[in-house]
């Protein structure tokens, strides 16, 4: 009885009101869309939502390759000469004073470094629980083992010059004593030498430390540490893979691991990038920008407190003569000399605004093409001036050598330009002996001035880095005087006053100032846009927090 009762429920109240559908069809059908609307945009909502609560972050692991160019003879730091070398030296060692952020030098194995009101001594206390990549540790005993041997006649090193007559020894503090001859204000600077293990080198005798076994497998205090060395059979090729290292004072890279892929020539760093055999190179400058390939690869410029500078070899006959000097500078026009070096921002003084400001700078004459040529032909005096224009097949010097060259022709002077590869034998067979008339050459201003290393006579010799062979006693006294003193007004007024020295005696000739010109991978993370790099090699600064692997991150709404 129950079951017919249900039934005759259901015919009325459903089928029976079937017919009725016709005369709502049009309201149903706008129920049914207004459905489809709204679980439409509650997908829609998910999907925008849900973007915003994920984020794409770096995570660590993977590896990071740079192409660089030059052979690895030794992976001792103290010997670093080619491109491949300065990199490893960097990405293995710490030093005791680094740059920082903002293109200062602050403390890098030190925890601190203090300087007393005469300038002439310096202490610097170490980071505690410092370790080497073999778990030894890093002690007062290894820094002052490596000063000494910086200062060692028998280590021919570009970190000697500033060391000369400094005693170091540790007080009754357990800091090291820097003890200074006389005061130097920038001393700092000296400390940005990387540090070697006394534990491992400690017997070795200095004249025969490149050739120990530590040149081929290093224990190391930087961020990496060594892994193994791959030889390719393309001749000059080499692959270092290096593993970071954990004892390393600032952690543990995000990275697993870094590559350094050596290459003979800048032609085959290209094919490298582009073929994606590399992440990234520092090797190549902005005028090879149209050979790569933009859809995989950024391009970043950021300019360096280094100078390209044309140095005269004072000593040598003609050149000399500073009126000769003279006449060369007011006769080549310096505008197709930097062309060559493309986007490069001229560079017209040994000293950049970024290290000091001066009030005045001496005036450097305009060119007279005639008179510099009839006061080179004076000079001359009926005989044929022949020069050797020496430089490093790096960036864009060969091609302003070159141009160079083309300029001192039309003085009447026969310039004969020689390109040789910036290695070991570069650095003593042409810097050592000054085996040039004229130098094309880079060179480091450093964070603070300091010209001292570059001008002054007593860096007349085959360690020193006065590459003018350049001797002015006023000129000297002046450049002690503003290493001196820690007044920075009067540091001004003595640099101002060296500059008319160097204007008038022309040691030198300012080209341009340095731009690292970096192409690296679009979906890397390099070194930040925040860093201001004095060198090239300062882009490792941050180099714990590189990265080459991407994830996604979830937040909570």
């Amino acid at each position: 009885m129950a079951g017919e009762e249900s039934k005759e429920h259901i015919k009325k109240n459903v089928f029976k009101r079937l017919s009725h559908i016709e005369n709502i069809k049009l309201l149903i059908l706008e129920w049914v869309l207004l459905a489809v609307a709204l679980i439409m945009l509650a997908i829609t909502q998910a999907f925008w939502f849900g973007d915003s609560y994920a984020e794409n972050v770096y995570t660590d692991g993977g590896t990071y390759t740079e192409a660089t160019i030059g052979d690895i003879n030794s992976m001792n730091p103290l010997f670093a000469s080619t491109s491949s070398e300065k990199v490893l030296s960097k990405l293995l060692f710490a030093t005791i004073a680094t740059d920082d952020y903002s293109g200062h030098l602050g403390a890098g194995l030190a925890e601190s470094i203090r300087v007393n009101e005469s300038g002439k001594i310096w202490t610097v206390k170490l980071r505690k629980n410092l370790k080497w990549s073999d778990g030894e540790s890093i002690t007062n005993d290894d820094v002052i083992f490596t000063t000494n041997l910086l200062k060692s006649p028998a280590v021919n090193t570009v970190y000697d010059a500033n060391l000369s007559g400094v005693k170091v020894y540790t007080n009754d503090n357990g800091e090291i004593i820097f003890e200074l001859a006389n005061a130097y204000a920038d001393f700092i600077s000296a400390l940005n030498f990387p540090v070697v293990p006394k534990h491992i080198l400690g017997e070795v005798d200095p004249k025969v430390l490149v050739e120990h076994e530590f040149s081929n497998n290093p224990v190391t205090s930087g961020p990496f540490t060594l892994n193994a060395v791959q030889q390719n059979t393309t001749e000059g090729e080499s692959v270092v893979y290096l593993t970071s290292n954990p004892e390393f004072y600032k952690g543990k890279t995000l990275l697993n691991s870094f590559a350094i892929h050596t290459y003979q020539d800048k032609e085959s760093v290209v094919a490298a990038i582009n073929a994606g055999a590399v992440t990234a190179t520092a090797e190549l400058s902005d005028a090879y920008a149209s050979n790569i390939d933009t859809n995989r690869f950024y391009q970043r410029n950021s300019g360096l407190n280094s100078g390209a500078f044309i140095f005269f070899n004072t000593s040598n006959a003609f050149v000399k003569d500073a009126s000769f000097r003279r006449a060369i500078r007011q006769g080549i026009d310096i505008t197709k000399v930097r062309a060559a070096a493309n986007d490069n921002l001229p560079l017209d003084y040994p000293l950049v605004a970024s290290q000091i400001t001066l009030s005045r700078y001496p005036e450097l004459g305009t060119r007279d093409f005639e008179a510099a040529k009839a006061k080179i032909a004076e000079i001359a005096n009926g005989e044929k001036i022949h020069l050797n224009v020496a430089t490093v097949n790096s960036g864009n010097l060969p091609a302003v050598a070159d141009a160079l060259a083309r300029e001192l022709g039309e003085l009447g002077i026969d310039a004969i330009v020689t390109s040789y590869e910036e290695n070991q034998d570069f650095i003593s067979n042409v810097i050592s002996r000054r085996n040039y008339d004229i130098l094309i050459y880079e060179i480091e201003l450093g964070a603070d001035p300091d010209l001292l290393p570059y001008y002054h006579s007593s860096q007349i010799s085959k360690s020193g880095l006065n590459l003018s062979n350049y001797r002015n006693s006023l000129a000297d006294d002046l450049l002690l005087a503003a290493r001196d003193t820690l007044d920075k007004e009067l540091r001004v007024k003595k640099y101002e006053s060296f500059l008319d020295y160097w204007v008038s005696d022309v040691p030198a000739i300012g080209l341009f100032r340095s731009n690292l010109t970096y192409f690296y991978n679009r979906n890397v993370r390099t070194y930040s846009d925040n860093l201001k790099l004095v060198t090239a090699l300062d882009r490792f600064v941050d180099v714990n927090e590189w990265a080459v692997n991407r994830t996604t991150k979830n937040e909570t709404p």
